[in-house]
């Protein structure tokens, strides 16, 4: 049985610091895995419409600085 649990917060601004600080806690693979369940999860719901779940996008952008 998988267990569920559930943080009871007094306003918006103190879920928001707990969902900050529950992922900032979490491990990097922990949450690439949480963000590739949650595009399975979309694709399921969306009836298959979007091709690319196949993995994370990877780009990478060079920026070089001039030397002051």
């Amino acid at each position: 049985m998988k267990k569920i649990w559930v943080n009871k917060a007094a306003s918006f601004e103190e879920a928001e610091k707990f969902d900050e600080k529950y992922y900032r806690e979490m491990s990097e693979t922990a949450r690439l895995e949480t963000v590739q369940l949650l595009r399975e999860e979309h694709y399921k719901f969306s009836g298959g419409k979007n091709e690319s779940r196949k993995g994370l996008r990877r780009s990478v952008k060079v920026i070089q600085r001039a030397r002051s």
